[in-house]
């Protein structure tokens, strides 16, 4: 998911009879789909990139793992830098960075530029997107920012089903002999445009209290996160080394020091990178648990996923995409109905439910797996996706506004650039376990024979590593609210509406 960085109070009122701030806001929601396209879009073209590049199993990994890794470390700072110089010029940075890496990824040569070209992608993405919603707070009053959110959330829901069939399409065609490469280079129009318009349209905004940069606390993170997953991604092909061992251990103690530091540096100047005091938080910290843990299981699978029906099943990418539009279409369902209907009756209850389904829906698809083989037709994938579907659609859309509902007013934006944050570094830990839950089950040299078979086996044990994972995120969420609150913002204005009310009486 996007991250939804939320700004400080723009330094003047939106001018509703502007109408340059609806041009603004199609360029703003084109550079987001642009990025929620590029995550879900690379992983159905990774065995054509492995097989055309002659990439390891860990470089694929980080193909996705890096550009996570870079998006979650620079999110809340990409935030920082829009309120302290301009969300527009951030904005423009940002977009313009990842059109460029963009092209480097599409004209890759070897498996390091790419990786290296993928990492960059994910930093100038952590630029581009947190401005997105910061402008949009900027460019529209309050009465139509509803409106606005509703398009977000089309948006979003039109990138995940787009995504896998999008790539699908660009690898199958085999545009100019490219291959796999037009599923980059298809940004770099979308960005040029983006670049010349967005510099015409959008209104320049800042924050009048903007926080300082923590520069050495992004430092820490992404250390610690590097120490845990580059082991684990090359672990396996390293023989497990005592190296890997020490370094994973050792980034437990990065992220002690990294707290440590962070207290200080709330006291020192009151803008550390994560506010402590929000894990007292009882709701927050459990939410901030089940985001994270909630991440790791979708790294797993959809990477697994991919790696399953292509190279074990021999799929080709379109098969495999369409293979994948039931879930995304039971996800946007389910979301929509979850946050209108099911929620604001049934509270809690309708997350921890999703968890339960998903679990259910992974077990059903293991089954099935189990049963049919190889033979295994995209029909008979139908029904555990679409449960799966349903599932996920219960906890992505509600999640958010569940564990900020008793974060205080002056700590929501810090809170919803954490929520994001988090999400990112599980879905990089995630893709970094693929190496133990998928690959680590296949022998090191597989005859063509055994491809399938192992493959198969491969992708039955990670799916019951991911329900398992579900188990968990149910019994997490109990520390959730009862009743989550409506979304942050909304929630404020209805505060402010019962203050006003005794002096109209």
């Amino acid at each position: 998911m996007t991250s939804t960085h939320t700004p400080g109070p723009a330094p003047a009122q939106p001018v509703a009879g502007d109408r340059r701030r609806w041009f603004a806001l199609a360029i703003v929601m084109t550079a987001a789909f642009m990025d929620l396209v590029d995550v879900t879009i690379v992983n159905i073209a990774i065995p054509s990139i492995r097989q055309d590049e002659g990439a390891s199993f860990s470089q694929i990994q980080w193909i996705t793992a890096g550009y996570a890794l870079a998006f979650a470390a620079g999110l809340i700072t990409g935030g920082r830098l829009g309120d302290i110089h301009g969300r527009k010029r951030v904005f423009l940075v940002g977009i313009g960075g990842f059109t460029v890496a963009s092209a480097l990824c599409g004209l890759a040569v070897c498996p390091e530029m790419l990786v290296a070209s993928r990492i960059l992608q994910g930093a100038m993405a952590a630029l581009m997107v947190p401005q997105v919603l910061s402008i949009v707070h900027a460019t529209f009053p309050a009465h139509e920012r509803g409106k606005v959110f509703g398009l977000f959330g089309a948006i979003v829901g039109l990138g995940a089903v787009s995504g896998p069939l999008l790539g699908a399409l660009l690898t199958e065609w085999n545009l100019f002999g490219l291959e796999w490469r037009p599923i980059f280079l298809i940004n770099l129009p979308v960005g040029i445009a983006g670049l010349v318009l967005g510099s015409r349209f959008i209104t320049e905004s800042k924050a009048p209290r903007a926080l300082k940069l923590d520069l050495v606390g992004v430092g820490l993170v992404t250390l610690g996160l590097l120490m845990l997953v580059y082991p684990l991604t090359r672990g396996r092909e390293l023989d497990w080394p005592l190296w890997g061992y020490l370094s994973m251990a050792g980034s437990v103690v990065v992220l002690a020091v990294l707290v440590a530091y962070e207290r200080r540096k709330t006291a020192r100047d009151g803008s550390p990178l994560v506010e402590l005091s929000l894990f007292k938080v009882k709701s927050f910290a459990a939410g901030i648990a089940v985001q994270t843990v909630f991440g790791v299981a979708l790294g797993i699978f959809f990477l697994v996923w991919t790696l399953y029906m292509q190279e074990g099943l021999g799929w080709t990418p379109l098969r495999a995409g369409l293979t994948g539009v039931p879930f995304s279409i039971a996800v946007s369902v389910a979301a929509g109905v979850s946050v209108q209907k099911l929620v604001p009756r049934f509270g809690r209850k309708v997350l921890q439910a999703g968890a339960l389904v998903m679990a259910a829906g992974v077990l059903l698809y293991i089954w099935e797996s189990e049963r049919y083989g190889l033979g295994i037709t995209s029909w008979q994938m139908a029904l555990p996706l679409v449960v799966m579907g349903v599932g996920m659609g219960l906890i992505v859309a509600p999640l958010t506004d569940a564990v900020l509902s008793q974060v205080p007013r002056e700590h929501a934006g810090a809170a919803s650039g954490l929520i994001n944050t988090v999400q990112q570094m599980g879905n990089a830990l995630g893709l970094g376990l693929v190496s133990v839950v998928f690959f680590g089950t296949m022998s090191d040299h597989l005859a063509p024979s055994r491809i399938g078979p192992e493959y198969a086996d491969g992708f039955q044990n990670a799916l019951g590593w991911v329900a398992g994972v579900m188990g968990v995120i149910f019994l997490l969420m109990f520390a959730l609210p009862r009743r989550p609150a409506q979304h942050v913002e909304g929630a404020q204005e209805e505060e402010r509406a019962e203050e006003k009310k005794p002096a109209l009486v």
